[in-house]
């Protein structure tokens, strides 16, 4: 099978302007609207919101049929206030799992919910080498002492209610994305980086004047991270779901940043081996180079409907992401051969 060409400018542009959109899960509005007003460009596409605020994409196909489901999301890790200590800094929970040291010492925003930013920085509560000597080293890093240190005057609890934030209000993490010799290094490429594939293929077709060859849902979920992003939504004609997720590359895994990958089985067990075998013969016939891996600690939105009870087969594809649920990184080899994947997919009879 010939595949439309890919836009690597494209592709990469989008994905940075993705990234740079701040979207923690439960507070994902911008990054959602980001993905609608891109593919609003397509006017053969049909695009609405389910009542949780995922984006909903219909795309008739050359041929009829069942549909082809394809999901990705948007949503990202973040976090919440806690409580307000009585030095005006900020206690934080997790939106998402992820380890404390992985964002210590990371810019952020505090959104409250009269609409304002906070600019502040996620720190230990025993940060000062020169105050604390050898504490800050044998500190836990947990969320009874990790912080938020606001870029405001404020010393107590009063300053900082002054402010207007709140308990509740999100607080998304600096992404810090950069492009280098390939590599895209940022935090929030698990999913975004899948996201951008599913735009370009879109634009792809496009601009080669084709049609994917059977009917066609997308659902841009916004909830992932938290295990129920996909658990609805998917409709009752869709016969077969692909979920596009990120790789997770590390010792023991077959997965790496310069390749696409097809999981196998994750913790929530095998994904659907016919479907799977299908779209492994696909990239062999396009000249697709992947691999195949087992994620131990690794869940996706195709399980969430699966759990959900969703009567669909579920595959699993995606780029390799180094540092998963940390400070990411992949490849524009793996984004592109993830998006011609896609373009296999959508165009096989």
């Amino acid at each position: 099978m010939k595949l439309p060409p890919v836009d690597p400018t494209y592709l990469v542009n989008f994905l940075t302007g993705l990234l740079n959109t701040p979207s923690p899960t439960g507070f994902t509005e911008a990054g959602i609207d980001y993905v609608a007003h891109a593919l609003a460009t397509y006017p053969e596409l049909v695009a609405g919101y389910n009542r949780k605020g995922g984006l909903r994409v219909e795309w008739a196909g050359a041929n009829q049929g069942s549909r082809r489901g394809l999901t990705a999301h948007v949503d990202t890790l973040g976090a919440m206030v806690k409580e307000i200590k009585p030095n005006g800094r900020l206690r934080l929970t997790q939106i998402g799992n992820y380890a404390w040291n992985a964002i210590e010492g990371e810019g952020c925003t505090v959104y409250t919910s009269e609409g304002e930013t906070i600019r502040g920085s996620i720190l230990l509560s025993m940060a000062s080498t020169h105050v604390y000597g050898p504490q800050v080293n044998e500190t836990k890093r947990d969320a009874e002492n990790i912080e938020v240190r606001l870029d405001a005057r404020t010393t107590s609890l009063e300053d900082t209610v002054a402010l207007g934030i709140e308990v509740g209000d999100f607080v998304a993490l600096d992404p810090r994305v950069e492009v280098v010799n390939g590599f895209i290094r940022s935090r929030h490429l698990d999913d975004k980086a899948c996201v951008a594939c599913l735009v370009s293929a879109v634009k792809s077709l496009n601009d080669a004047g084709l049609k994917p060859a059977h009917p066609v849902f997308m659902l841009f979920s916004n909830y992932e991270e938290v295990g129920h992003g996909a658990a609805a939504g998917i409709p009752e004609d869709v016969a077969e779901l692909v979920a596009v997720d990120m790789a997770a590359v590390g010792e023991g895994q077959t997965s790496d940043e310069f390749h696409t990958t097809l999981c196998a089985k994750d913790s929530g067990g095998p994904y659907h081996y016919e479907l799977s075998r299908r779209l492994r013969d696909l990239a062999e016939d396009c000249g697709i180079a992947y691999n195949v891996d087992v994620y131990p600690y690794y869940g996706s939105d195709g399980e969430a409907f699966w759990r959900a009870g969703g009567d669909v087969a579920v595959a699993l594809i995606g780029p390799g992401v180094d540092a998963s649920h940390n400070y990411e990184r992949t490849h524009l080899e793996a984004l592109l051969d993830t998006t011609r994947w896609i373009l296999a997919y959508l165009l096989s009879d």
